[in-house]
């Protein structure tokens, strides 16, 4: 599975205006609403799925990177989206450090075997210090769908 297969590239948000999780949360389930990613009627059980999920453990897993995720009804295939703060969030990651990239992934609990492999697509490369780099240095929608592209060609 590749970067491009699951990123809604409409829903990218290169620009964060979210000061917090919740926020950040909100914005990017939000924008993958506006994109058509997911139901706008589904809005409020995601953020809902997904903070649930966050008051669990954190998914802030360090390097200035976070993968708030939930498995949801109704989802028919791994969909995310990736947030960019130029500012940094407290997500409570697990060195303390702010986080700068946010990717948000959502799938459907009846399909367990693809959200471990859209959660590996997305490891593969956050665990990449170029592409971290990159990713939060991208300041346009543009440049991030540009680097997901490369990141999938590089493999």
């Amino acid at each position: 599975m590749k970067l491009s297969d699951i990123i809604v590239t409409d829903a990218i948000v290169p620009d964060l205006k979210a000061g917090t999780r919740d926020e950040a949360i909100d914005e990017l389930v939000a924008s993958l609403a506006e994109s058509g990613g997911i139901a706008k009627a589904k809005v409020d059980t995601v953020i809902e799925a997904i903070k649930a999920r966050e008051a669990q453990a954190t998914t802030g897993i360090g390097k200035g990177v976070s993968l708030p995720h939930a498995k949801l009804k109704g989802i028919k295939k791994p969909i995310a989206t990736i947030g960019r703060s130029g500012s940094g969030i407290d997500f409570a990651s697990l060195d303390s450090k702010p986080v700068y990239s946010v990717i948000l992934l959502l799938s459907s609990p009846d399909s367990p075997d693809e959200h471990l492999q859209a959660m590996e697509a997305i490891f593969k490369h956050v665990q990449r210090d170029i592409f971290r780099k990159f990713l939060r240095q991208s300041e346009t929608k543009e440049a991030i769908i540009d680097l997901i592209h490369e990141a999938d060609e590089l493999g």
